[in-house]
């Protein structure tokens, strides 16, 4: 009774899932019922002539074309133009629903990839965390253009086949009532038969769609770790972890191709079967005079004209069944929650000195394995504090917490007491600049990567930002200069090179509060010397915390902590701590040796 109780339960959950998709798929067409009522009209035009050509030939045959010579030619002018004007109406018809009709599509599909990539963007560093990129790609790319055949095809081929299926339907009845019982029996046949089908195959498109998404996963790690691989020689590893992946898509399209194979095999043979009966029957009918010959040689050009729109449905199924799929992964984005969200009565920041408080912090990437526990630390405003310890010790996630990127299981965190949860993030991160170890530049030119932060900004601030982070110790030899391309990720320019231009966005963004993730550590001596002097120079006035390795690029701050297990274990001056004896101290003689410190 409770299992019954249990699936009844999940079935009505699932029509209501049903409903519901339904209901968003048909608000794409909002702003686009221009071109679906035009679609319709011609969809019916040509539904209409389709049905009328057999109609007007038999009415031909049986009346003026028995007159004799004289009557037929008479006519020939006059059934000339009517049938040219027919069929011209019947191209513009067609070609407004072959064209306009892709358009509509197209256009839907299009707004369905602005709200995908803008639910993207809504979401926080965990999701991405979960998700595998190249399933976000195809989820964005292959999923969307199924639907957009969908949205297309599916009014069409509706529209036309219920026109022509009843038009030719009631037309068979009025020429021979026995034998279009036959088309009915096959029809309820074949609708058994689809709807069967379509339960089988849709849970093999949703595994289609899963493997192809694993494919993309596969092929862009691979790709995007190109040069890991090539230093390890490892491309016989790539190829056997990408043709599992591609085998696994292959058996997928397989079992996939079985179902369609079975359908298709079965719709022809139920087809065949009906053409076999329409001659048998026919012929039988003719021979008890309850049928003349030309009524069957009608009969059969109208059997075409409702076959063809029920062939087409059936087929279009492969197409509906991947929409429905995509469709779902798609509206699964879309409900999908942020972690991260404004409070609905958040306001924007307002930095008046830059002072830092963490609070009893405590958060976890994985429930059950602190990364943060209770940690307390106050950052006074313009100062310049320096996070040491170990690896994984929760430095930089101390500084992943400041702007949101995560959201504290416990605990709060304040700039000029505002509690980082109760304004809104975009005001949060644009009083907060960032310089990270792994830069990011996007493909466009140096300037482009430096006015990241500011589109709006002039040539000569982007000069006076590359100026002061020493961008410009470079771009001179740039072919370009600031208009070089930088190719994707900055793969043509050099690790250091693309740490500067990191560090000219900041300059260019002029942030009240800094965070320097090891935002040397690509910097050879001679570079890191001028870029520190600039980092102080930005940082006067600044709140600003330093997360580095190479103990001699914090030698100057204000004050050092030592960020160990998520707690701060110690904190104080250069020379305070190195008396202490304790962590900083080690890690400062393992850096320098005793004698030094």
């Amino acid at each position: 009774m409770a299992a019954s109780k249990a699936k009844n339960k999940a079935k009505n959950k699932g029509r209501r899932r049903g409903r519901g998709l339904l209901r968003t798929f048909l608000g794409y067409y909002e702003g686009q019922m221009h071109l679906f009522v035009g679609d319709i009209v011609c969809a019916v035009l040509v539904a209409g002539i389709d049905l009328a050509f057999p109609q007007i030939l038999r009415t031909l045959t049986r009346g003026v074309f028995a007159e004799g010579p004289d009557a037929i030619l008479s006519v020939l002018g006059y059934l000339l133009v009517g049938l040219v004007a027919m069929y011209l109406v019947r191209f513009a018809s067609r070609y407004f629903v072959v064209f306009w009709g892709h358009v509509m599509g197209a256009r839907m599909e299009s707004r369905m990839r602005e709200d995908l990539f803008d639910a993207y963007e809504r979401m926080s560093f965990s999701y991405f965390d979960r998700n595998k990129s190249g399933d976000l790609v195809s989820r964005l790319v292959s999923d969307l253009f199924d639907i957009s055949e969908t949205a297309h095809h599916g009014p069409e081929f509706l529209l036309i086949g219920v026109v022509e299926i009843v038009g030719s339907f009631v037309i068979l009845s009025t020429i021979n009532v026995p034998l279009t019982l036959v088309l009915a029996v096959v029809l309820v046949a074949l609708v058994a038969l689809d709807v069967v089908a379509n339960v089988r195959m849709r849970e093999v498109y949703d595994e289609n769609r899963v493997r192809i998404s694993g494919v993309n996963s596969r092929l862009e790690d691979s790709l995007e770790g190109v040069r890991v691989v090539k230093s390890f020689a490892a491309e016989d590893l790539e190829r056997s972890k990408f043709r599992a992946s591609n085998d696994a898509y292959l058996a997928s399209k397989t079992r996939m191709y079985h179902a369609m194979g079975v359908y298709q095999a079965a719709i022809a043979v139920m087809m065949g079967f009906l053409n076999v009966a329409i001659v048998v029957f026919g012929g039988w009918l003719i021979a008890r005079g309850q049928m003349d010959a030309g009524d069957l040689a009608t009969f059969a050009l109208y059997v075409s004209l409702f076959t063809n729109p029920i062939t087409n449905i059936l087929n279009f199924t492969e197409t509906f069944q991947k929409a429905v799929a995509g469709f779902a992964r798609f509206m699964e984005v879309l409900d999908t929650q942020p972690d991260i969200e404004d409070a609905p009565d958040a306001r924007p920041l307002r930095v008046t000195e830059g002072a830092i408080e963490y609070r009893h912090v405590d958060f976890s990437y994985v429930e059950g394995e602190p990364v943060i526990s209770d940690l307390n630390l106050k950052i006074r405003p313009g100062e310049t504090i320096a996070l040491v310890g170990p690896s994984g010790g929760g430095k930089s996630t101390t500084c992943s917490l400041l702007p949101r990127f995560y959201d504290v299981d416990a605990g709060e965190i304040l700039i000029d007491g505002q509690d980082v949860r109760s304004v809104t993030q975009e005001s949060l991160r644009q009083a907060i600049g960032l310089v990270q170890q792994d830069v990011y530049l996007f493909d466009g030119s140096v300037a482009d990567n430096i006015a990241y932060g500011n589109p709006e900004a002039t040539l000569e601030d982007i000069r006076e930002a590359g100026r002061r982070a020493h961008v410009e110790d470079f771009v001179r030899d740039l072919p370009e200069g600031y208009e070089t391309e930088v190719g994707q990720r900055g793969t043509r320019l050099s690790g250091g090179q693309k740490q500067r231009i990191a560090i000219a966005r900041v300059f260019l963004k002029n942030p009240p509060i800094l965070i320097f993730d090891e935002a040397t550590s690509a910097l050879d001596n001679e570079s890191e010397a001028a870029v520190q002097q600039s980092l102080a120079d930005l940082a006067e006035g600044r709140t600003t915390i330093v997360i580095a390795h190479r103990l001699s690029t914090i030698r100057d701050a204000d004050e050092i902590v030592t960020i160990d297990d998520g707690r701060v274990s110690e904190r104080g001056t250069h020379e305070e701590l190195l008396a202490r004896g304790g962590t900083y101290a080690h890690y400062y003689r393992m850096q320098f040796g005793d004698a030094q410190a």
